[in-house]
């Protein structure tokens, strides 16, 4: 069975998909960190970025995998290194490649296909896994997205402006909107969740009964 669950950043889905994974008996496949692992194999190598055909060629060869919540590259685990600031810098023109978007549709396909997944991204639904059995649109209001990034950056010891983080939200959710590959949208089958005042554990509630009503029924209703 394959659950998809797209939205805009800060919604929380990579959060909710690792949970709802583990309360379902599924594997997490965390899509984001794929296209972090292309980009930190690219940067070892001193390759080309702006070679779109080299770099697809090149994360076509690469094994990435996920064991016990980490991420290898290969025989390297490179769980930590993909989220330091050289890849976080680098990664979107990686993720804006559309041929190794390709590469790592396939992947992602070869993947769940050994089992039960819960895939978290923009275009899960849409692209990677347009037959999916359950879809999710996980979302908020740009105010309460900001407001949680606003606590977390604080709650990190950092300073951080609530003003300033509404306007780069905006500003990256319109980039994700018109990006030329995976772009952020909902598929039109998708059940959209709202997370505005609700809990994280209300909000996993919620999806986990509307999934266990698809495993039991043969289809998804309403709550």
């Amino acid at each position: 069975m394959i659950i998809t669950i797209d939205g805009p950043a800060g919604a929380g889905k990579s959060t909710v998909a690792r949970r709802l994974a583990r309360r379902l008996g599924f594997q997490f496949l965390d899509t984001g960190a794929m296209y972090r692992a292309v980009t930190w194999a690219a940067l070892q190598c001193d390759a080309n970025f702006h070679n779109h055909s080299e770099i697809a060629e090149f994360a076509e060869k690469l094994k990435i995998r996920f064991r016990d919540d980490r991420v290898w590259v290969d025989e390297q685990d490179v769980t930590a290194a993909i989220r330091g600031k050289h890849v976080t810098l680098q990664v979107s023109e990686i993720a804006d490649n559309p041929l190794v978007r390709e590469q790592m549709v396939i992947q992602q396909r070869q993947i769940a296909s050994a089992g039960d997944y819960v895939c978290e991204g923009r275009d899960q639904g849409t692209i990677a896994f347009p037959m999916a059995d359950c879809k999710f649109f996980l979302t908020a209001s740009p105010a309460e997205r900001a407001r949680r990034r606003l606590q977390q950056l604080q709650s990190s010891g950092a300073e951080a402006n609530l003003e300033l983080i509404l306007n780069e939200q905006q500003s990256r959710d319109q980039r994700d909107i018109d990006r030329p590959v995976g772009q952020l949208r909902q598929a039109e089958d998708a059940i959209e969740i709202i997370s505005d005042g609700k809990s994280l554990n209300q909000v996993i509630d919620e999806i986990e009964m509307l999934v266990r009503k698809k495993l039991n029924q043969g289809k998804i209703l309403p709550p």
